[in-house]
């Protein structure tokens, strides 16, 4: 793998991590919303990452057998978790139901919290990889030029 691949892979690591994190923040902050702007309380959402320009099977193990160059990865889609939301018995809520339970989010905040430092870990991962791929070029210019 060529200095500039192993840029690009740590490059766009960081990109889908970032994005993980922007997800999970805004989770965190819907973590009490009981009404959208679509009715109902907030659903905790996920990010699905993917290899970039994914190829067949066949191709890959061609790949693999001869210089195999990775594509990175990328954000497909966000989804919502279909996880049940928390009933929590609020009569005098506006939203509360005709029992008198108010639906609220299916955030948790120590899970979110959780999935945050992996995130930002991974990103972090990435970033050392990034500038090591880095100083390995600069290396290589410097003594090319001496």
């Amino acid at each position: 793998m060529g200095v500039f691949s192993a840029m690009n892979v740590s490059a766009t690591g960081m990109t889908a991590q970032q994005m993980r994190m922007d997800v999970i923040a805004q989770n965190i902050a819907n973590a009490n919303t009981t009404r959208t702007e679509n009715g109902g309380a907030y659903r905790r959402k996920t990010v699905v990452f993917e290899e970039q320009d994914t190829t067949s099977f066949d191709h890959m193990l061609n790949g693999y057998m001869s210089n195999y160059e990775p594509n990175g990865v990328k954000v497909t889609k966000i989804v919502e978790d279909p996880s049940d939301l928390r009933l929590v018995y609020e009569p005098d809520n506006p939203d509360a139901n005709a029992d008198g339970y108010v639906e609220y989010p299916n955030v948790d905040t120590v899970t979110e919290m959780t999935n945050l430092i992996d995130s930002s870990r991974s990103y972090e991962a990435s970033a050392t990889a990034f500038n090591a791929a880095k100083n390995i070029a600069a290396k290589g210019l410097e003594l090319f030029n001496s």
